[in-house]
């Protein structure tokens, strides 16, 4: 019942189909070569204008499946592996026209029916199928296109609207933990939330928490925060501003500002910046007397901060933030039994999730033997740290450092209570518990991902594309004199011009030219996608913007 249709030209497939009949659910193409002794190049440009052909007949949902012998794809499960550029770079080629490879698995020619494999450098003679690889293909989300973006939030007693910095358009009000959502970030907050309600009495804090605060970050290094602009005429009176929010980050024990490098003694100017932390929201309930002492206290929401580009260095995050007044001299215990809570919780979900017990610990501030990631160096800037939660699954049993605790026995001005509060940062928590490695993926707008977590149900991720290309840029370039470079702004503008599509950016060589004492710096940038197709133009374009832009907002002089 097939219809058949012969002499059909692959790189121009929509020519032999009428509209109607070109949404196909299945695109399949075997073993594809030009023919004769064609070399790897000539075979790339022909699956490339194959795939570029499949766009325009293939279903949204469907598949191209391409079957290639071994070795000739040059992706890890080529067994043995091509060296790169003597493949046919098949995932590359294939994001060139928008592709992502969702799997790749051994092609059986015995189990289809009536297969014979022939056409040996254009003969009929059969070649070697043994260990030959079928690729599935899907179409990527399309590429991002950020435009400007105002967001309206509650400051005093007005509504204010702000510009929202580009690298976070697609980032603001996702609503993650609304209760529609299925997120594992809610899930595990709920989970979290469940489990300490066993052990004290809960108040969540529903009211919707100001997306800015203003006024001084003491101790807080200046270029790890999102300033913020208001718009024309919208700047709230200091009286309108909540009292909590207007003063010093809660806990700070710093008592000095610090500048874009970090020295000490440089102030800065007030102003309005998005929310880096969850602490001052917890200090304006406590001014108010809205807290209650012995009550766990549970404060949750993204908070922004600008970082280093790393799998696990995130410009925004969802804190879980607890805090609970207990009487002086026993917050140890309440310390105890707090993270005993948590780690109760989170061990249950890691064994129903891959059947191993994670290994979780406390560790004393003062005797942090790992090195902090990015998420507990910022929180040493807000403030004393008692104890930090670390976390270590497989391939990482070591631990990272997923929460931080506190204790502040001045905040209620009690003699005989004190503050306990635990920081936790719930995306690290889902990365670790459900597998993910790149915590972009936690932000993906590809349906895909939320459909492996059917109503919110905590499952180990199975990535949706699979070996992703990289491609590789330097850059170098003259610092001005007298000037120190900030290595933060320029990851954070790395991030905004290539829309999150930079994986990693290293210091290759850093050179003072004798005589002038001028500093040049060279630097790697790796672009890599970790849920779209990213193609090698595409990136080119991304590194040429950055160079551009480099120039612009850095004042840098290009080598």
């Amino acid at each position: 019942g097939a219809e058949v249709v012969f002499s059909v030209d692959c790189t121009k497939l929509k020519e032999y189909f009428l509209p109607g009949e070109r949404e196909f659910d299945r695109i399949y193409f075997n073993f594809p070569h030009c023919g004769r002794k064609a070399g790897v190049v000539k075979n790339r440009e022909l699956l490339a204008c194959f795939f570029h052909s499949c766009t325009e007949v293939l279903a949204e949902q469907g598949e191209v499946h391409v079957a290639l012998c071994n070795g000739q794809g040059g992706t890890p499960v080529d067994q043995p592996r091509r060296e790169w550029h003597n493949s046919w770079q098949i995932v590359a080629v294939a994001a060139g026209a928008g592709f992502i490879l969702s799997n790749v698995h051994p092609f059986q020619a015995e189990t289809i029916h009536g297969y014979k494999c022939t056409g040996y450098r254009s003969q009929d003679k059969s070649f070697c199928v043994e260990g030959a690889l079928n690729h599935i293909f899907t179409r990527s989300t399309p590429p991002l296109c950020l435009t400007p973006m105002s967001c309206k939030t509650q400051l005093g007693s007005q509504k204010v609207s702000f510009q929202v910095p580009q690298v976070l358009a697609d980032k603001i009000n996702r609503g993650f933990l609304k209760v529609n959502s299925s997120h594992p970030v809610r899930t595990i907050k709920e989970k979290l939330s469940a489990g300490l309600s066993q052990a004290f009495p809960l108040q969540n804090i529903s009211s919707c928490l100001p997306l800015l605060h203003q006024g001084h970050l003491h101790g807080v290094c200046h270029s790890n925060i999102f300033c913020i602009a208001l718009s024309p005429g919208e700047a709230p009176s200091t009286e309108e501003t909540p009292q909590g929010l207007a003063k010093a980050v809660w806990f700070s024990h710093f008592g000095q500002d610090t500048d874009r490098n970090g020295q000490e003694g440089c102030p800065i100017p007030k102003q309005f910046y998005l929310r880096p932390s969850l602490l001052p929201h917890a200090q304006a309930i406590i001014e108010k007397g809205a807290f209650s002492p012995g009550t766990l206290h549970v404060l949750s929401g993204p908070v922004f901060r600008q970082c280093r580009i790393t799998p696990r260095s995130m410009p925004v995050f969802h804190e879980m933030l607890v805090v609970l007044a207990v009487r002086r001299g026993t917050e140890n215990s309440c310390i105890q039994m707090l993270v005993e809570n948590i780690k109760t919780t989170m061990s249950s979900l890691h064994q129903a999730i891959s059947g191993i017990k994670p290994s979780i610990s406390l560790q004393e501030a003062t005797s942090f033997g790992t090195e902090l990631n990015d998420f507990a160096a910022f929180e040493c800037q807000l403030g004393e740290i008692q104890h930090f939660i670390c976390m270590g699954t497989e391939p990482d049993p070591s631990g990272s450092c997923v929460g931080v605790i506190r204790t502040a026995p001045d905040e209620l001005k009690s003699s005989e209570l004190v503050v306990v509060s635990a920081s936790l940062n719930l995306d690290l928590l889902a990365m670790l518990l459900c597998g993910i490695s790149d915590w972009r993926m936690l932000w993906t707008s590809d349906r895909r991902f939320l459909q492996q977590f059917p109503e919110g149900e905590l499952r180990l991720f199975k990535s949706f594309s699979l070996y992703p290309p990289s491609y590789v840029h330097d850059v170098s370039f003259w610092v001005p004199n007298g000037e120190e470079f900030d290595e933060v702004a320029f990851h954070t503008l790395a991030r905004r011009v290539s829309g999150e599509m930079v994986i990693s950016i290293q210091l290759r060589d850093s050179f003072q030219q004798p005589g002038t004492g001028r500093r040049s710096l060279c630097y790697r940038v790796t672009f890599q996608s970790c849920d779209r197709a990213l193609g090698c133009r595409e990136a080119a374009e991304m590194q040429l913007r950055f160079r551009e832009e480099m120039q612009q907002h850095l004042g840098v002089t290009l080598r």
